[in-house]
Formats: C-alpha cells, structure tokens, sequence
C-alpha cells in the first residue's frame, strides 16, 4: 500500500469538513453532538475525542492512497466499513510505532474509538464494537513528581509582596499549593466563585463537575490583600475572572505555567519538573502523609473514581521506606 504526508491544510480541511453546517451530517457529527449534549462533556473533552477520531479517518485513508479532496466526499458506506478491529489495531501499532506516543496517549485515542464505536453499535449502524477487543497498550506506573514538605513551607513563610503582578504570581502558586486546583480551574476561576463568608472555593472542574474546596486562614488573608490591590490597580470595568494580567485580562493556560516556573526556580530543594500539576501533587502527598484520608482527598482534587487518588498512597509508602532505611539500625546494619 501506497503512503502520503498528512499535512496541516489537510487536517485543517478535513476539521473544517466535518464542522460544517451545510454539509449532511456524518457519523462523527452526530456523534460528538451526543457527547455534548447527553453525555453534558465539557468542550475540551469533546475537542480531544475529535482529534482522536479525526486521526483515524486520516490515517485509514491516507494509508490507502485515496486523494485528500475524496475525504471531503466519503459516502456513508465509508464512514463505517473502516471500522474494524483489525484496522483499529492497526491503528494503535502505528501511534506506538511510527508517530512514537506513549503508551498512555495511545490508550486515549482507543478510548475514543471505543466510545465512538460502542455509540454507532446502539445505534444500529455496526454489528459490534471492533474496539472492545483491541488490547490496551500497557501503560509504565509513574509515581507522581512531588516537592517536599520544608521547601513549600519555606515559600509560604516568605514575605507577601505589595506590587500587584508580584501579589498575584505568588497567590496563583499558593492557592495551587492550597487547594490542589488544576491549571484549568485557577484561569477559569470568577470573583463569584471565591466565598469569603463561608471560606470556600466552588470551583466547576473536569466534566463541568461541581465542588468545594475550604479557604485556608493563611490563603484568606492573601485574598484579602490581594482584591484590595485588584481595585486600587484597576479602577475600570474588568472581567469578572479572579485572576489578572497586567493589563487587565483573564489569564491563560501558559500564563499559570510560566508564574510557576518563575516563582519556584529559585527555590532550593526544588527538583525536577516545575509545573502546576506538580504542585497539585505536593498538595495531595502532603495531605496524604499528614494523615487525611484518601476518600477526603479525592473530593478535594475532583477526581471521578477512588483509583485516580491512590496513585499518592505510593508517595507516602516511598517516604516511610526512605525514612525507615535512614534511620532504623537494623536497615542500617542489614539484618
């Protein structure tokens, strides 16, 4: 079989195709307009799954040498005939393989497919979900990254600055620390959503799913601090997001990462990846090792199952065995 480059105008073609409003609806359509309003998916959920299947189609035609503008014309027969699961196997040896993604990658785009197929086999379009017995590339356990204990206490007994972009930048990386949110939650965070009379959070996390996180005492007088100077910098109209640039606007996702890296560079002890999320585990292993509970904690960081939060348990048995083969004498001495 013959091969071509997929280029980006091609990808952009075909997004562009099966976007589009006057064209009859294809399989793909209909089914992300099930995600989105049955299934009530948030708006990057639904991106990822189109990417996911959008990649496919490329590749299952691409692959078989048919001209890029004959995509813009599948019949209904070829929407589904590629669905096997042959091809789909296929499929995730050339993501391993040739386009070098991880294990865990390749399991999302799976994912996709499954739920795609699993929908049209409801449907009555397939007579099975090829997907289902598609193996599962394994994925490597990675312990999550995490800062330890004495070099975040160290940050938040630093001195609070007075300039506002400074105040800011230190309260993005202490309200993480604080309350675990994801980079996500902190750019969509609104005024509205801060309760300063109860001292909680509501914050709308993956799956528009809704919860409470509690306000710390230290994070509520920041707060404070912090909108006092927001009014005094900004005596205009300004959004109603929480968090704001210099010149007025809502933050972005880079923004959160860039504040991160700056602020905790310096620090020493701090090792590794420098990011939100690695501070969103500092915030779970600490709550871990200080004795909460895992149920509790799952709550705080919005995780969908149990499983998600255990990961951490293995952080917390990592220290004890460090600290047991540090200071127990019989670790020491080897019998």
């Amino acid at each position: 079989m013959q091969t071509f480059q997929i280029d980006k105008s091609f990808l952009l073609n075909l997004q562009h195709y099966i976007k589009c409003s006057n064209r009859v609806k294809n399989p793909i359509d209909e089914y992300l307009e099930f995600l989105r309003v049955q299934k009530r998916y948030s708006a990057r959920t639904v991106a990822l799954y189109e990417d996911a299947l959008v990649r496919y189609y490329i590749y299952v035609y691409g692959q078989e040498g048919t001209d890029k503008e004959n995509l813009h014309n599948l019949s209904p027969d070829k929407w589904l005939e590629c669905l096997t699961s042959q091809i789909i196997r296929g499929y995730i040896a050339h993501l391993l393989g040739e386009e070098g993604v991880q294990a865990r990658s390749a399991n999302l785009h799976l994912s996709a497919l499954s739920g795609y197929c699993k929908w049209l086999f409801f449907k009555g379009k397939l007579k099975e979900n090829p997907a289902k017995v598609v193996p599962r590339p394994k994925e490597s356990r990675m312990l999550p990254q995490f800062y330890r204990k004495e070099v975040m206490e160290e940050y938040i007994n630093g001195e609070f600055p007075d300039d506002f972009a400074k105040m800011r930048d230190r309260l993005i990386v202490l309200l993480i620390y604080a309350t675990g949110m994801r980079r996500q939650e902190v750019t969509d965070l609104k005024i509205g959503m801060v309760d300063l009379h109860r001292k909680l959070f509501k914050i709308v996390g993956k799956g528009d799913k809704e919860r409470e996180i509690p306000m710390i005492g230290m994070l509520y007088e920041k707060i404070l601090l912090y909108l006092h100077k927001r009014r005094e910098e900004f005596d205009f109209d300004t959004p109603d997001a929480f968090f704001l640039t210099d010149k007025g606007t809502p933050l972005y996702l880079n923004f959160v990462n860039n504040v991160v890296k700056k602020e905790l560079a310096s620090l020493k002890g701090v090792e590794g990846k420098i990011s939100p999320h690695v501070l969103r585990h500092s915030f779970a292993t600490h709550l871990l090792n200080g004795g909460a509970e895992l149920n509790s904690i799952k709550e705080v960081l919005g995780h969908s199952s149990l499983a998600a939060t255990q990961v951490y348990t293995h952080n917390s048995f990592e220290q004890l065995k460090n600290i047991y083969l540090t200071a127990h004498p019989r670790a020491k001495k080897g019998g």
